[in-house]
């Protein structure tokens, strides 16, 4: 949260990589010549966008692994993280979980837009909601390309205070669609103004859960 936000993905995977070495945990490294931790991240975070739900597993040293006190590592590392990231809770997994990347199937979105509020947004919203497609402009490996991001709109609706805010769930498989490509479908006279990711949906037989449940960490993942 706050102007880390504007980190990269690639800075932030450096960020975690520091303080996982400062920690003392006793991590297990690649091979070669440049060990490195061993981490597997979640979906990237958009540049500018802020998140509430973010994940990363991490890879322990099979030897030393029991010795670690896993209650006290959510404060342990957010101290040793900048300001504005923050470790809510820790929990083990096996190491036969899928990687983050393939097992999250959508996200839910928090989003403040500028141009336009009350009932125009509200109408924005149904005439996407009822398109049976939408192309839109977007870039892939440094060319532009038009897709149709309709298939991946799940759902989208007002927020309570109607004030240029709503919530929206983007699917990420077979290609993710990212805020700013959402809007891009609103029209060009709306602007971002802030996206903020608040959840990271896994989907198995008809039920979705997060990565990591906050109550009672049933799921079983690091954030």
């Amino acid at each position: 949260m706050g102007k880390i936000r504007f980190t990269s993905h690639r800075d932030v995977a450096r960020m975690w990589e520091r303080a996982l070495r400062r920690s003392g945990l006793p991590m297990a490294f690649s091979q070669g010549f440049s060990p490195h931790p061993l981490l597997s991240f979640g979906l990237a975070l958009p540049t500018g966008c802020e998140s509430q739900g973010e994940y990363l597993d991490a890879r322990l040293d099979e030897v030393r692994k029991d010795e670690i006190p896993l209650a006290a590592l959510p404060e342990v590392l957010t101290e040793l993280l900048p300001d504005g990231v923050s470790v809510q809770a820790v929990a083990p997994i096996g190491m036969a979980e899928g990687s983050l990347q393939q097992e999250v199937a959508s996200c839910t979105w928090d989003l403040e837009v500028l141009g336009v509020a009350g009932e125009e947004l509200e109408e924005r919203i149904g005439r996407v909601l009822a398109a049976p497609s939408l192309i839109v402009q977007r870039e892939r490996k440094g060319r532009p390309v038009e897709d149709d991001v309709r298939p991946a709109i799940l759902a989208l609706t007002m927020t309570p205070d109607d004030n240029g805010r709503f919530r929206a769930e983007l699917a990420t498989h077979p290609r993710g669609v990212r805020p700013g490509d959402l809007l891009a479908a609103f029209g060009t006279d709306v602007v971002l103004a802030r996206a903020c990711r608040t959840h990271q949906w896994i989907w198995h037989d008809g039920a979705r859960y997060e990565p990591l449940s906050m109550s009672g960490l049933a799921a079983g993942r690091a954030s």
